[in-house]
């Protein structure tokens, strides 16, 4: 394990000299990042401006949600750039040179590259976090701290199990779907409003099958001391951020299914 880590940090350390070596092109990317985001974010604003609340929730609240979401979707968007790209590497057939390596797949995809200007976008998410939680009339605690940051843990989890699967899905079909993107990109976008705003079926689905509810939603209920439209008890909202990590590890498991299934093209 300790062997594996060490590998890994280098292999991260070779993608930041890379990226590095470009620092202009880094610069303008990470404020592109963070400029597109902003925008999102004051498209959110307006809506608030206009109409005060949205089903009883208001602006600082949907900032805690929109900030946790965009941190949890930077981390794992940064560090899942080879699982994004699999299908590339599956055509190619270069995907058979990462099987003969004697290290897993799994470790040679996370450290394919680094995608270090995704930073604009967490940045951004970071500072729209720590507005709600200096606006918000909360009584915080120790407790409800680690809270938001499990749940951008478990987020960031979700988000690369969600990119784990569409690498597996590149195996059965050598095209990356781009049905998986409404999943993850637009999950990240659904998410950063409250979920009960949605219909119930809307709901079941982003609790039950993609479990992103658990990023923000049930911790944010935690947090603020509400009530759940679907009927979760309160506990539940408490250790929800645990679904991530087990989202994750099944996601792993269909990945070696996948790798075992795996033909080569045979270009």
């Amino acid at each position: 394990m300790a062997d594996s880590l060490r590998l890994y940090l280098r292999y991260i350390g070779v993608s930041l000299r890379g990226q590095m070596q470009y620092r202009a092109s880094f610069i303008m990317l990470s404020i592109g990042q963070l400029l597109v985001t902003a925008v999102e974010f004051a498209g959110i604003w307006v809506l608030f401006d206009r109409f005060g609340s949205v089903r009883g929730w208001t602006l600082a609240e949907v900032a805690m949600f929109y900030g946790m979401a965009n941190i949890s979707f930077s981390i794992a968007d940064a560090l899942c750039r080879g699982f994004d790209r699999l299908s590339d590497l599956v055509r190619s057939g270069e995907f058979d040179r990462i099987l003969l390596r004697p290290r897993t797949t799994t470790l040679q995809l996370l450290g394919q590259e680094l995608i270090l200007f995704r930073v604009g976008r967490l940045a951004q998410g970071l500072a729209v976090l720590l507005w709600a939680i200096h606006t918000l009339d909360v009584a915080w605690s120790p407790w409800k701290a680690m809270l938001v940051i499990a749940g951008i843990g478990s987020g960031a989890c979700i988000f690369m199990g969600i990119f784990i699967l569409q690498g597996v899905l590149s195996f059965f079909t050598v095209e990356s779907l781009e049905i998986v993107n409404t999943v993850s990109y637009g999950g990240v976008e659904a998410v950063q409003l409250p979920l009960s705003i949605y219909r119930p079926w809307f709901q079941r689905f982003f609790t039950f099958i993609i479990p992103l509810a658990c990023l923000n939603y049930f911790p944010g209920l935690a947090i603020l001391e509400r009530a759940d439209s679907l009927g979760t008890p309160a506990v539940f909202h408490w250790i929800s951020p645990a679904i991530g990590g087990i989202f994750l590890m099944a996601c792993l498991q269909v990945w070696k299914l996948g790798v075992r299934h795996y033909a080569s093209t045979g270009s």
